[in-house]
């Protein structure tokens, strides 16, 4: 009798075993896919089409973070020259950096590789978790499949490229596992609209929710993102015609 009247002891090694990882509760996270040079510059070798209002729908959406402080989930391709990739996102490139404002100053990089550590209160020192992947799967990625999978959160927002690859795995993952998923239709880019639309139509049979961004934050005056030197980013593509 005198030792169920005693309060229950935890040591901190068994309450650490016990405690959730990650945890976010009754908040968004958001994942930004593989928005890198090379997917949404220009000249980068696998550019998104309409990546001028990509970016600018991006760049939106990533002010909101801030404001909100909505943590980031990143993911990034990173291939070895010998690899089967078309060239894109190279490491040790340009192409495979991200754009400049898509990253957040508090962050951290992880590799790809087969390890799975990582610290419980990652995303409470940072405001960006950037995971290196060899694949468009970033379930493929042994750590980055424990994050995605063990946090916490009330929803999952998505932007990135490309739509029809990296973005569908990204999102069916998810769903997979329970998490409550919202795509943002319009800071989404693709290289194929036949695809990128049978893509959407899958995610959105799966439990996706589909939305714009504007249906998060309201109306923006942002108009141009020069993110790169083509005159459609400048704007100059745009004022040729109207003087024409």
């Amino acid at each position: 009798m005198e030792a169920l009247k005693r309060p229950l002891m935890i040591s901190g090694g068994a309450a650490q075993m016990i405690r959730p990882i990650l945890t976010l509760k009754k908040k968004r996270v958001l994942i930004d896919v593989d928005t890198q040079k090379d997917f949404f510059l220009a000249d980068g070798k696998a550019c998104v089409r309409n990546h001028r209002r990509v970016l600018a729908n991006i760049r939106r959406v990533m002010a909101w973070s801030r404001r909100d402080q909505v943590r980031v989930i990143s993911t990034v391709q990173r291939h070895v020259p010998s690899g089967h990739d078309g060239g894109a996102c190279l490491s040790g490139t340009p192409g495979v950096c991200k754009v400049p404002y898509t990253l957040r100053n508090r962050r951290c990089t992880f590799d790809s590789g087969d390890t799975t550590d990582l610290s419980r209160d990652l995303l409470q020192k940072n405001d960006q978790i950037i995971l290196c992947k060899r694949t468009i799967d970033p379930f493929d990625e042994p750590r980055a499949e424990r994050i995605l999978t063990e946090v916490k959160a009330s929803e999952f927002v998505v932007i990135g490229g490309s739509t029809e690859t990296s973005v569908l795995y990204t999102v069916l993952g998810l769903l997979t596992r329970g998490k409550s998923v919202t795509v943002l239709v319009d800071a989404v880019g693709s290289c194929e609209k036949s695809a990128a639309d049978v893509a959407l139509r899958k995610m959105k049979a799966k439990g996706a929710r589909l939305i714009e961004s504007k249906s998060l934050f309201g109306n923006s005056k942002l108009r141009q993102v020069n993110a790169c030197q083509c005159d459609r980013c400048r704007g100059k593509l745009r004022k040729a015609t109207l003087s024409a």
